[in-house]
């Protein structure tokens, strides 16, 4: 048990409790987690930023002075406001002698510890703090980064030379935000929460563990007590909203692009035979550090098609379905390969033999016909018999396909209109498309920070008219 209290200059005075956590509670599960690496995840409202700040200062006065560093990190400095604000309603009564140091941000206890707050945004922020060393570093809201990249190499900075210091890498957040997927892949899928993970290094044979606390509204008592209402506001907001703050639900559509236009009982379908008279062909999106995708694409000429138990289904002539991909990941949440354009397009060719069907050149990102150096990526993989057109960047493109998506989506939903299918074994669509989130900025475009490739190929396809489309099909 972690309790943070004022001291009493008389003994037989009652002590006044300024912060401890409920008994029993993940707020205490938290603070005394002995685990180097460990996510505070759950639903809003059971104190977990605070519990971020206590668990530093639960080490200050230890013996470890100056030697007990800690950092606190946002992506942008005006986020860390609320959080600074916390500490300085807890630590001025807890740490009266403390000092909030309001230019450089960082408050300086009278025993020499320090805690500092930080921004950084990219993984080339790491740079600003490589070469010191905190054995504190936590993350306020760590969906708010798009990939782990950043996350993963600052914790080369959590160290000490100091003996028996302890060492803690410490994060919260709720489900939601632009980086759910990566925070889900990491803590969330492998196992529930309590339960270590074991992570072997492949060069060292070293072992990292890593555990992440569930935290629920319900919880904190104080807060439902003071604050009646504040259940009625998370109930009040949108499904997604709704199931991310109020149930700390991880299983969801978790960005709103296309959360209300999805449903993967409609557009998640079972492999079919594809009629010998539909359209066959591909698009591609580019990809060397972030991942690249190919799409394989089947397009109705309004022929019905038989499904596995031998039933007839009649299509909507346009209809796209989303045959099969090919994902340039390393198996990591959007990280690439590196793969070089003959490579990839050596790829596709192998798998357009095995599948037994040409596929027609279709819609690429335009960057690949980018001449370097007298060549092109498109040309290295024409040479390789892969051909691919120019998909329209223009002013406006990008927007305007995925309002297009959005109502093959729904065509798809009505019944009435050509519409949308995938394949259900697009694993990486279907990982990565439905919870792709808004631009914070441009509501009507998909964050570009989000792990977007193979939906952006998609894009490519949807946007291009092929003989096929007609304003009747289009709906």
């Amino acid at each position: 048990m972690v309790a943070v209290c004022e001291k009493s200059a008389e003994p037989e005075k009652t002590v006044k409790i300024v912060w401890q956590p409920y008994k029993g509670s993940s707020q205490e599960v938290f603070l005394t987690c002995p685990i180097f690496e460990c996510l505070y995840e759950g639903t809003r409202g059971p104190g977990k930023s605070v519990s971020l700040l206590m668990d530093f200062a639960q080490f200050v006065g230890k013996g470890y002075g100056r030697h007990w560093k800690g950092i606190i990190f946002r992506e942008e400095f005006e986020r860390l406001e609320e959080l600074i604000d916390k500490s300085i309603e807890y630590f001025s009564q807890i740490f009266p002698t403390a000092v909030y140091n309001k230019s450089n941000h960082y408050w300086e206890f009278a025993t020499g510890e320090k805690l500092y707050f930080r921004y950084a945004k990219k993984e080339a922020d790491y740079w600003k703090f490589h070469g010191k060393g905190y054995p504190f570093v936590g993350w306020d809201e760590i969906t708010s980064w798009p990939d782990d990249k950043l996350y993963i190499k600052m914790m080369s900075i959590c160290r000490s030379a100091y003996p028996d210091m302890p060492r803690r890498y410490r994060a919260t957040c709720n489900p939601y935000g632009v980086g759910h997927n990566w925070v889900k892949a990491r803590f969330i899928d492998p196992v529930p929460a309590g339960i270590i993970i074991e992570e072997k290094d492949e060069k060292t044979g070293s072992i990292r563990e890593r555990v992440r606390i569930h935290g629920s509204i319900w919880e904190n008592l104080e807060l439902l007590k003071n604050d009646p209402d504040y259940i009625k506001n998370l109930e009040a907001q949108p499904g997604v909203v709704r199931k991310a703050w109020l149930y700390g639900d991880w299983d969801i559509i978790a960005g709103g692009m296309f959360d209300d236009v999805w449903d993967s009982s409609i557009h998640v379908i079972p492999p079919f035979t594809i009629p010998a008279t539909w359209r066959l062909d591909r698009s591609f999106d580019w990809g060397s550090s972030h991942p690249y995708a190919v799409c394989f694409w089947a397009e109705s000429d309004g022929s019905d098609i038989i499904l596995a138990d031998g039933t007839h289904k009649s299509t909507k002539k346009g209809s796209l379905y989303l045959i099969a991909e090919l994902y340039g990941w390393n198996g990591k949440p959007n990280e690439g390969t590196k793969e070089v354009a003959s490579e990839i397009a050596r790829k596709i060719k192998q798998f357009e033999k095995d599948y037994g069907k040409t596929f027609l050149a279709g819609a690429a990102d335009s960057s690949i016909f980018d001449v370097q150096n007298g060549n092109s990526y498109a040309a290295d993989m024409e040479r390789m018999g892969i051909g691919w057109t120019k998909a329209d960047k223009s002013p406006g493109s990008r927007i305007n396909g995925w309002e297009i998506m959005r109502q093959r989506l729904k065509n798809s939903m009505t019944g009435e209109s050509a519409g949308l299918y995938i394949f259900n074994t697009c694993r990486q669509f279907i990982r990565t498309f439905p919870v792709l989130p808004r631009d914070e900025t441009k509501m009507q475009d998909v964050d570009s920070e989000a792990e977007d490739h193979i939906a952006d190929a998609a894009r490519y396809k949807i946007a291009t008219k092929t003989h096929s489309f007609t304003s009747e099909s289009m709906g």
